[in-house]
């Protein structure tokens, strides 16, 4: 099986969140992707070189993926239908097409982001843990 992770999953892993550092650990073989978009959300998310070298690191372990231009012409629809009503950016947009055009589920907690979505599977992978 495949997926595709977003962003606060691998927040949650470089913050050493211990269900997500479990979670993600004992996946083992399976086909792990990450979108070139979520990629970017990191890198644009660190304070220091010390944070960007720990998620290019985490990066590493991954596929990265960017959207082709029949995803981003997808994305661009959903965004037009749902971003007044819904409040989809086109970020998200771009990222949960991704996900639907490669037939892979997105695990997230950030369903409010995706859920104006058709088609995308998300999946929460583990139990949050809250200070």
């Amino acid at each position: 099986m495949r997926i595709m992770l977003d962003s606060d999953i691998l927040i949650d892993f470089l913050r050493q969140d211990p269900p997500a550092v479990q979670w993600l650990t004992a996946l083992g073989d399976e086909e792990i992707w990450v979108s070139g978009l979520v990629a970017v959300e990191l890198l644009q998310g660190c304070r220091n070189k010390r944070e960007q070298i720990a998620v290019e690191k985490l990066l590493q372990e991954f596929e990265v993926v960017w959207p082709t231009e029949e995803i981003c012409e997808a994305a661009l629809q959903i965004f037009s239908d749902y971003h007044l009503s819904q409040g989809l950016s086109f970020w998200d947009a771009l990222i949960g097409q991704t996900a639907v055009a490669m037939n892979w589920s997105l695990h997230t907690f950030n369903r409010k982001h995706y859920i104006a979505i058709p088609h995308l599977v998300m999946v929460q992978p583990y139990a949050k843990s809250f200070p």
